[in-house]
């Protein structure tokens, strides 16, 4: 999951921010791109020259430019591989820059004006000692400028899925943020729980990887009333050497994919996976095969045969002429979309 944090100066952001991070979650911020700007060109952090290079960034570039930034820099193989929290929102379009991403949420941390007036302070930052008057005159351009393209976070806190409001204690804080995290989680759980074919293409996905074939890495089971009845990846014979070993006869000879099948060290997956259900006296008739591509001729014949009853996959495969045998037998053939190959599980 991906929390985003926006809320006006002294809301409490970073104390919201490391109370994920002390669970797990991975930080970065969008105030963390505008600093290493200012660091490349050795100008001074301070409050005022953050909020004007922020400003200057998205004025060139556009007002979701930051968040671009993040996602490329949060972003690995296309998936996000753990949880991340993303601080320091301070424009719509930075918002529907992160929407975009799955299992993103936008939290707004709130604080009366007194209360962050005086936090703030306490921080001794730089520039930010001023009078409470003076603080009120400065939110009002920072939080809620005209300008489309600078900081507008009470826009960003109007487009928050949950807020947060900050006024007691650190530790009625962390109360409420238990909450919080409860009720992302059961979301999060909701969202993206798998139906069962996708929990199905998920197996043959990990079944796939025990393949032994240096072209394919094909992965199969049967499954019948919710239940695994056996699987089967493509790989050479029991007990003779494999292509990893020997490297393909099919390439050194040339021979196209989805042709001479009978020069080839593998059995197919589905080949493999009516052999082990033989092996161990399982009956598939009226299975469901899920594998990672669609059928040859020669395992379409043999499934036939096996009286199974459907046939679902995600994937290609040259030889068509499997699927027209299944059309004259009666089996059902579906073609669904590949599952993400990421794992989402709560730790």
């Amino acid at each position: 999951m991906i929390i985003g944090l926006t809320g006006l100066n002294g809301s409490g952001k970073t104390s919201v921010a490391n109370y994920f991070i002390k669970k797990g979650f991975k930080y970065d911020s969008l105030s963390d791109i505008i600093r290493e700007q200012l660091e490349s060109r050795g100008v001074r952090l301070t409050r005022e020259n953050l909020i004007d290079e922020g400003n200057r960034l998205r004025e060139e570039f556009g007002a979701g430019v930051l968040a671009k930034k993040i996602v490329e820099r949060i972003n690995y193989d296309g998936e996000f591989q753990t949880n991340i929290v993303i601080d320091s929102i301070r424009n719509p379009e930075e918002v529907e820059e992160l929407r975009k991403l799955e299992g993103f949420y936008l939290i707004s941390v709130e604080a009366p004006v007194r209360l962050r007036w005086e936090w703030v302070n306490s921080r001794k930052r730089e520039g930010e000692e001023v009078s409470f008057e003076e603080f009120k005159k400065i939110e009002k351009v920072d939080g809620l400028t005209k300008n489309k393209k600078g900081q507008q976070v009470v826009l960003c806190q109007k487009k928050a899925d949950i807020h947060v409001i900050n006024n007691k204690s650190s530790e009625e804080l962390k109360l409420k943020l238990y909450d919080v995290l409860a009720e992302i989680r059961r979301i999060e759980s909701i969202r993206t729980r798998q139906n069962l074919d996708n929990y199905f293409l998920k197996v043959v996905l990990v079944v796939a990887e025990r393949s032994t074939c240096t072209r394919h890495h094909v992965g199969a089971i049967a499954v019948k009333n919710k239940h695994i009845l056996a699987t089967g990846y493509n790989g050479a014979a029991s007990g003779v050497k494999d292509c990893l070993e020997l490297g393909c006869l099919r390439c050194k000879l040339r021979i196209p994919s989805g042709t001479r099948h009978e020069i080839c060290r593998a059995i197919h997956a589905e080949q493999n996976v009516i052999i082990q259900s033989a092996l161990h006296g399982v009956n598939l008739e009226g299975a469901t095969i899920y594998c990672t591509h669609p059928p040859c001729i020669l395992c379409a014949k043999m499934l036939v045969n096996a009286k199974i009853k459907e046939f679902v996959t995600f994937g290609n495969y040259p030889d068509k002429s499997g699927l027209g045998l299944f059309k004259e037998a009666g089996v059902k053939f579906r073609k669904l979309s590949k599952p993400s190959t990421r794992i989402n599980v709560l730790d």
